[in-house]
């Protein structure tokens, strides 16, 4: 929102797009009858106060499929041998790892069908007994270096953002909920700073590729500019493309004006935007790649690679953010003998497919073709307010209601509660924009069998939610104390409830102590479900501080006796 955008749209008005008027009826009306159908028949089978949406329910299953998931992996622990080796005449060590035996390779490759697709991890295929025999093959022998690969490798820079990028990356990096992101770039848009936040397109304005231009070869160099603008095409089938990526309006508006005038975490958001938008116009970074392999013979012939890498021009990441460490190789020769320094052996396992986060939830979703940009945001916040998930250590974890949840409506309504079912129906919305069908047939072939099932559910048995118990007695009528969900969060209740009235504050310990008044350290939530870290002694004590970081920089780490270790 520039006045030359205001102008621009008054210059060249447009009629009404009845197609996409069409579509917003189709989207709205699908996703009513979804809503309000099924959430009564939770209410009446599993407990009042739930909800399921079109798409809200499908990110649900992926969340609580990913546990099951984890819950099914066998973790198995596999070795590694490591060899730190140097020249005769040149005492710096080069770390090795054992990467063949004769000439086989040890490390295997698995992969195994998930919900979301396909997980691939990796080990060797050496137990302990066979990596100490092999360290202790090994002690006092020569080692020959038998090959070396020097090549260039070059780097482009990724495409500016769009939401789902913006959302990701403002995830990892500030560890912003998408929902806090969206939020900060409203605020963006809205003060005219950045382009329209909402989009699935990686297009620039010819204007802004003229001035981006301009400006780094100003401030950079000619050597950071590459021979034309580059171009980024959206893989997404999915995609609108109705409007611009996100970009700053004015690549002369600096970080300090934002913060100045909105605050600190405007000024971060903003910045991340400009520095990925500028990075997307400039030249490639350069690499050079070292691959190193030595051998050493006992019984058999062990093979040992190292590899490193060094930066030779840095290109776009003069701008944007380069935080790998360089692994500087010291110069052999093929022939080139080394001499043993040390040898270690060391336990790996087997990790499971990871939980979801806010980035890689959004990034499934849009893989998926699941939602729009404007709809990320408010699908995690529904399934968190719901308490149908909660999030530690900055991933999500389905709880008991959220799983009764999932599975009552996989069970009952798998053809809807499903991934390839819901991204088929954007297509069908997408045509309907498109002008291509209308709306009324395509939500009238999606009522007919969803209402038989809704019928088959109806005949479904009530579930019985099986309430957390604490082993608590309540101190008012002797039952057990139980943990229930309510508007702010978890809280400890009696299971007499309505007969008995005695609820307590659960008090998450956060492992540090307070350097006020030496009390513990509590995870909150606010009244948005935004954690932070307060002061269990509070009101008599208001110290509280909002991330993970600023609670190990200010707060006094808890000390663990032997004990509680």
């Amino acid at each position: 929102i520039t006045p030359k955008a205001i102008d621009e749209a008054l210059l060249h008005p447009q009629k009404i797009d009845e197609n996409l008027v069409a579509a917003q009826t189709g989207r709205r009306v699908l996703d009513r009858i979804v809503g309000y159908k099924l959430s009564p028949i939770l209410w009446s089978k599993i407990k009042k106060r739930l909800s399921a949406g079109r798409v809200q329910s499908v990110a649900l299953r992926l969340i609580v499929e990913r546990e099951g998931e984890i819950e099914k992996f066998q973790t198995r622990e596999f070795f590694r041998v490591f060899v730190t080796l140097s020249k005769k005449e040149n005492n710096s060590p080069i770390e090795f790892e054992l990467t063949k035996i004769n000439s086989e390779s040890i490390e295997k490759q698995e992969k195994i069908k998930l919900y979301d697709g396909d997980y691939t991890y990796s080990h060797t295929s050496l137990s302990e007994t066979d990596a100490n025999e092999i360290e202790k093959g090994i002690y006092k022998k020569d080692f020959v270096v038998t090959d070396v690969v020097e090549k260039e490798m070059r780097r482009n820079p990724s495409a500016p953002f769009i939401t789902s990028t913006l959302q990701q990356d403002a995830s990892r990096r500030f560890g912003y909920p998408s929902r806090r992101t969206m939020s900060l770039a409203q605020r963006l848009y809205e003060e005219g700073f950045i382009t329209y936040h909402r989009t699935d397109s990686y297009n620039l304005s010819n204007d802004f590729l003229t001035e981006a231009r301009t400006y780094i070869e100003k401030t950079f160099g000619k050597k950071y500019l590459p021979a034309s603008p580059r171009v980024f095409k959206t893989k997404s089938k999915m995609a609108q493309e109705a409007h611009e990526a996100i970009r700053p309006t004015n690549l002369f508006q600096n970080t300090n004006e934002i913060e100045s005038k909105l605050g600190a975490d405007f000024a971060k958001l903003y910045d991340l935007i400009y520095r990925r938008a500028l990075a997307s116009q400039m030249t490639e970074a350069v690499f050079m790649s070292t691959r190193i392999e030595s051998e050493t013979k006992s019984d058999k012939t062990y093979t040992f690679q190292t590899n490193g890498r060094i930066l030779k021009f840095d290109g776009f990441l003069k701008v944007w953010f380069y935080e790998e460490e360089e692994q500087i190789i010291p110069k052999v020769s093929i022939s080139d003998k080394l001499d043993l320094k040390s040898s270690k052996v060391s336990p790996h396992n087997t990790t499971p497919p990871p939980r979801y986060n806010e980035a890689s939830l959004i990034a499934s979703l849009e893989k998926h073709g699941i939602g729009r940009p404007s709809t990320y945001a408010p699908i995690i916040s529904t399934i968190t307010a719901r308490y149908y998930i909660e999030k530690k250590e900055n991933r999500f974890y389905p709880t008991e209601i959220g799983t009764t949840v999932s599975n009552f409506l996989v069970k009952n309504f798998s053809d809807i509660d499903d991934l390839a079912f819901t991204a088929s129906m954007e297509d069908e919305l997408d045509a309907i924009a498109a002008g291509k069908k209308d709306w009324v047939p395509v939500i009238k072939n999606f009522y007919t069998p969803f209402e038989k099932s809704l019928q088959k559910a109806e005949k479904q048995d009530k579930i019985e939610v099986v309430e957390e118990k604490t082993g608590r007695i309540c101190p008012k009528d002797k039952g057990d104390i139980i943990v229930k969900y309510g508007r702010f969060g978890k809280f400890y209740a009696c299971a007499n409830f309505p007969n008995c009235d005695f609820k307590e504050s659960i008090v998450e310990d956060s492992g540090f102590i307070c350097p006020r008044d030496k009390g513990k350290m509590a995870t909150k939530r606010t009244r948005r479900g935004r954690t932070f870290y307060g002061c269990a002694n509070y009101p008599k004590c208001d110290f509280a501080v909002w991330t993970k970081k600023e609670l190990e920089d200010k707060a006094i780490k808890q000390e663990v006796t032997p004990d509680e270790a």
